[in-house]
């Protein structure tokens, strides 16, 4: 891969991250992304001091996502 391919897969993968962001920022807790975070297998532990949250299934469904969206940028670009 060339420098410029690169340089374009790194704008567009961080386009792709800033309107993800701005979506999730708008809509995080409402309506259909609601249960983003609160997926079953997600890890929350809490006590009197505090707290333990660790939303694993939530992170899987993410890595799978982003690993799709990067094989197609691959296919079209790479």
């Amino acid at each position: 891969m060339g420098m410029e391919n690169a340089g374009r897969v790194l704008v567009f993968a961080g386009l792709g991250i800033a309107l993800l962001g701005a979506v999730l920022w708008f809509a995080g807790g409402k309506g259909w992304l609601s249960w983003l975070g609160r997926l079953p297998g997600d890890i929350r532990m809490e006590g009197d001091k505090g707290g333990f949250y660790f939303p694993v299934v939530t992170c899987l469904l993410v890595s799978v996502v982003l690993s799709g969206l990067l094989a197609l940028v691959r296919k079209f670009f790479g």
